[in-house]
């Protein structure tokens, strides 16, 4: 049996564009995407603080040190510039595994660098 675990987190990144028009995802700083050990084209969890939205979507990579955290397409609607959003991924393993894992959580501070 695999379980799904809980693998990476940037906790309370700002949101800095919200793109309508564009086909889906989210767009994350290459920078807190390395530290997060969060691959592009993974699958993640996006938790808004400011209302409670949850979401899935895909990621795309920013730009490096350009602080970019943009939900694109439909899940635009769901933020709004300036919230504060947890993005989680996941991860399947199997039991043994996940009893030794250790998730890697990134804090970027209200600019999203990383501190």
């Amino acid at each position: 049996m695999l379980l799904q675990i809980h693998k990476s987190k940037i906790h309370r990144a700002t949101i800095t564009q919200a793109n309508l028009n564009y086909v889906g995802s989210i767009t994350i700083d290459k920078d807190l995407l390395v530290a997060s050990n969060i691959l592009p084209g993974e699958r993640v969890q996006i938790v808004n603080n400011n209302n409670g939205e949850r979401l899935e979507t895909y990621v795309i990579e920013g730009e490096a040190g350009s602080g970019v955290i943009c939900l694109n397409g439909a899940a635009a609607r769901k933020c709004e510039v300036g919230d504060i959003v947890i993005i989680i991924s996941y991860g399947w393993m199997t039991p043994e595994e996940a009893k030794t894992y250790k998730a890697i959580t990134v804090f970027p501070n209200d600019k999203n660098e990383l501190v």
